[in-house]
């Protein structure tokens, strides 16, 4: 074992202000996908958001939102989170703190993430995953941040069999659907009662029941956000340029297996193709394990973006600030959906003959209004961030 956090790179220099800017790139563009994921399911009060029967344009909007969204945002939010710890203690360590204070400002960050899930699960969204990461950060923090480069080539090997197993899903997925079975079921959604509940107090009761047993299953996400440690290791973010070649394979494989494996029920959901309910199931398990590739994915996207940009223009530099402040941005969207969907509310979702699409719209505003906030603030942190970071520092 070793005290190092992640090996120290031998290379040139690094472009001026690229060391930060692909992380905080891809946290603010991954609040998007996360916003379009999250208000379908609470427009439709279902995991994942799932129109029964799509109309026009909305036919098209659940086919992109299956495809390209759903179980897609919170596995770029596990990669960056994983990157993060390293992240955090290698400033720590830079500042001149030792291994084990280092150890003890991530193991209060964690826990106060799962106190800020608790409250956030219960009052705003049960789908939060503040509390899961705060768990699956103390678990990295104590287990896993300081292991040799051996030990963490373990998540590697998890990731080369996760391909293989998503890859003989997707073959026994597509012989189904070419094997001529006939049959016409609906994806097997479930039900959410909290975001179908008439009045507040009994959306928060709903809530106590539905976060913990959300909570429990998001922690598998450990092992993506591992890769996002094993990543942070080797500064694959900071140094775009010097694992261009890495990136792009991981772009090619990541997102091609996510947008392909997530084909089938995003057809299957937009209506466009049949298949019995067993072959449902297996469709639906399909595009949530492929889902997880578009973590690493859509991340070697943005860091090949970073690669090429010598000088930030105005419209990264505004998605980078959000991405600094991305915990408040996540926190804005769920009091965005409590107050515009929820059927105490606003209930925009019930008035629109469009639902998919008046959700769409929603999302994509919401998001905007947190970039330019952000963008506006300059070098103020985010409200949430000041919170946590004086409960973690005790300042």
């Amino acid at each position: 074992m070793t005290s190092h956090t992640a090996p120290r790179t031998t290379r040139g220099p690094v472009r001026r202000g690229e060391r930060a800017l692909a992380p905080d790139l891809a946290r603010g563009v991954m609040l998007l996908i996360i916003a379009l994921a999250n208000v379908a399911g609470v427009v439709f009060a279902g995991e994942p958001g799932l129109d029964p029967s799509p109309e026009g344009v909305d036919r098209g909007l659940t086919f992109l939102l299956y495809d390209l969204a759903h179980a897609r945002g919170y596995p770029v939010f596990a990669v960056m989170f994983g990157y993060g710890i390293v992240q955090l203690a290698r400033r720590q360590l830079a500042s001149g703190a030792t291994p084990e204070q280092v150890r003890g400002v991530l193991v209060r960050r964690n826990l106060w993430l799962v106190a800020f899930g608790v409250v956030h699960g219960t009052l705003l969204y049960y789908g939060d995953f503040l509390g899961a990461y705060g768990i699956v950060g103390l678990t990295m923090t104590l287990v896993l941040l300081r292991r040799g480069d051996k030990f963490h080539r373990i998540a590697l090997g998890i990731w080369a069999l996760a391909t293989v197993e998503v890859v003989g899903l997707g073959v026994i997925v597509v012989a189904r659907i070419f094997g001529g079975s006939s049959g016409s079921a609906s994806l097997p959604v479930g039900h959410v009662d909290s975001l179908d509940a008439t009045d507040y107090l009994t959306s928060v009761v709903d809530r106590l029941g539905e976060w913990p047993v959300h909570t429990a299953t998001a922690l598998p996400f450990i092992l993506i956000a591992w890769l996002g440690m094993w990543a942070a290791r080797r500064r694959v973010l900071e140094e775009p340029a010097r694992h261009r070649t890495m990136l792009r394979w991981t772009a090619v494989v990541g997102v091609g297996l996510s947008v392909l494996g997530g084909l089938p029920a995003a057809l299957v959901a937009a209506g466009w193709l049949d298949v019995p309910a067993s072959t449902a199931e297996l469709v639906l398990l399909l595009h949530g394990g492929s889902g997880m590739f578009a973590g690493p994915g859509y991340v070697a996207v943005f860091g090949l973006v970073v690669a090429r940009i010598t000088r930030p223009g105005p419209v990264v530099g505004a998605l980078s600030a959000l991405g600094r402040r991305s915990l408040s941005g996540y926190l804005v969207q769920s009091v965005a959906w409590l107050v515009l969907f929820a059927p105490f509310t606003l209930a925009l979702d019930e008035r629109s003959p469009l639902p998919t699409l008046t959700a769409v719209v929603a999302a994509a505003l919401v998001w905007l209004i947190t970039v330019l906030v952000a963008r506006a603030l300059g070098d103020r942190p985010g409200p949430a961030e000041t919170v946590l970071r004086r409960l973690t520092y005790r300042t």
